[in-house]
């Protein structure tokens, strides 16, 4: 046998694999001392042990049978796998709104790099009608790939380019634009185009996903459709997060920008809006609003784009015994500006008090937010709160930390007059501060009391 059938095994699971004459891609029955196991034979990572036998199962899900356990490997049949899905050209339709999708990478463009056992970005975003053609159905969609990096490569100059792209899309008169991204720091891509894309026409349609697409659970397919909707027939223009709903394929949430965050690693409806409810659900049938003031869809081709940021910006979690050494290490580097997230309403030790007074004489700009999320910065109410203050510490308000740490970062991109920061800072452009929080903006239910689990059985996840 060729080294071709036995992809990326050795030791003894290519031993294993010799003895019963088993080959990679051959759908097989495994007989095991634990039991009968049926399913494809995947070809194993190389930087994986030799002790399993890897399979996908015919409900698409992987196991690994421990070649310790294995009695018998009966071949059931064969066809070679291809796990790569070509670029389609995509149909035109007359009167079908025009929508871009800007590709930047992430799992919403992924496979499974069997050399690696890696989700990597490997799918072109011309590929995505391949791997999606009820998109066809809803929009004409035209692609162009923007960069091919995980989400915790994105950066300024990501945004920057996604700023001025979108801008030229605007202006050639594009129907709506989604942007396909990684979900792990999504909420601050969004954030960043909220402040240099504003007063846009169009929608603009961050969307992701949980699951690469070779999972059977895998939720791109269904999100790219929802954000096609939302791009191309919604009347919400503004710069919005585009996820699961509840954790079936029910509906998807449109997230005002400035106020999403994702809220768990590995759920599908990880996204959430944080102080404040959704804009809008969206299913393939079309979006239905949950506000009722939010910036609607207009025939002109007027935006402005305000790509700056200031990369010298630090954001600091607060704990307990932090020493004033971490502040000091940070301006000492030539910070300008720094968000600290503070515990209760807005509060740090004293012991670090001589750092903050001295990043403030060095002209660096601070501002506080809040560990808890939910809530408002309230430093005038305890003495901690006052004495930080009275140093130059500014509270912002209800501004989640991330977007607090995009928004500083894009004023002092701007200017370095202290004054004119803290004026833009504190001026709202999208709901990143409101005046109130609604009295159903903050929602948590726990688990195992009697009257939630009731909701849960009677409803869904």
């Amino acid at each position: 046998m060729s080294d071709d059938i036995f992809q990326g095994y050795k030791g003894r699971a290519l031993e294993v694999m010799m003895k019963f004459n088993a080959r990679v891609w051959a759908k097989v029955k495994v007989d095991t001392t634990r039991g009968v196991f049926e399913g494809t034979i995947l070809p194993r990572a190389e930087n994986t042990d030799d002790k399993h036998l890897v399979l996908k199962f015919f409900t698409g899900y992987n196991i690994g049978v421990d070649t310790e356990t294995i009695t018998d490997i009966t071949e059931l049949g064969y066809k070679k796998a291809v796990y790569h899905i070509p670029e389609k050209e995509f149909p035109y339709t007359a009167g079908k709104p025009n929508v871009k999708l800007l590709g930047t990478g992430g799992t919403i463009a992924s496979r499974l790099d069997y050399r690696t056992g890696a989700v990597i970005p490997a799918f072109s975003p011309g590929e995505l009608y391949g791997a999606v053609p009820e998109l066809a159905d809803i929009c004409n969609l035209t692609t162009e790939k923007l960069f091919a990096v995980f989400s915790e490569n994105m950066g300024p100059e990501q945004y920057k380019k996604l700023a001025i792209a979108i801008g030229n899309e605007i202006e050639k008169g594009i129907d709506g634009i989604i942007i396909g991204h990684g979900t792990d720091t999504m909420h601050y891509t969004s954030a960043a185009l909220n402040f240099m894309v504003q007063n846009s026409p169009v929608p603009i349609v961050l969307v992701g996903s949980q699951r690469s697409s070779d999972r059977p659970s895998s939720d791109a397919a269904l999100n790219l459709m929802h954000a096609a909707t939302a791009a191309g027939h919604g009347d919400i223009a503004e710069v919005m997060v585009c996820m699961f709903g509840p954790t079936s394929d029910e509906y998807a949430f449109l997230h005002r920008g400035t106020r999403v965050r994702k809220m768990h690693s590995s759920y599908r409806s990880t996204f959430r809006t944080i102080g404040d409810t959704p804009l809008a659900t969206v299913t393939r049938a079309g979006v239905v609003p949950i506000k009722t003031e939010y910036n609607h869809r207009r025939k002109d081709r007027n935006v402005t784009i305000l790509p700056y940021f200031e990369e010298k910006v630090a954001m600091i979690y607060y704990y307990t015994n932090m020493h004033p050494d971490m502040i000091d290490s940070i301006v000492d580097n030539g910070y300008k500006g720094i968000v600290i997230i503070g515990t209760g309403l807005g509060h740090v030790n004293k012991p670090i008090y001589p750092a903050i007074e001295r990043a403030i004489a060095k002209g660096v700009a601070i501002y506080m937010t809040v560990q808890t999320l939910w809530g408002y910065v309230h430093m005038f109410v305890y003495d901690t709160g006052r004495d930080l203050m009275a140093k130059g510490i500014v509270p912002a308000e209800n501004m989640l930390p991330e977007t607090a740490y995009i928004k500083l970062s894009w004023a002092l991109g701007q200017t370095n007059d202290l004054e004119k920061v803290k004026e833009i800072m504190l001026t709202p452009i999208n709901g990143e501060t409101t005046p109130r929080e609604p009295y159903n903006g903050y929602l948590i239910y726990q688990g195992g009391v009697p009257e939630v689990e009731e909701f849960i059985k009677n409803f869904h996840k």
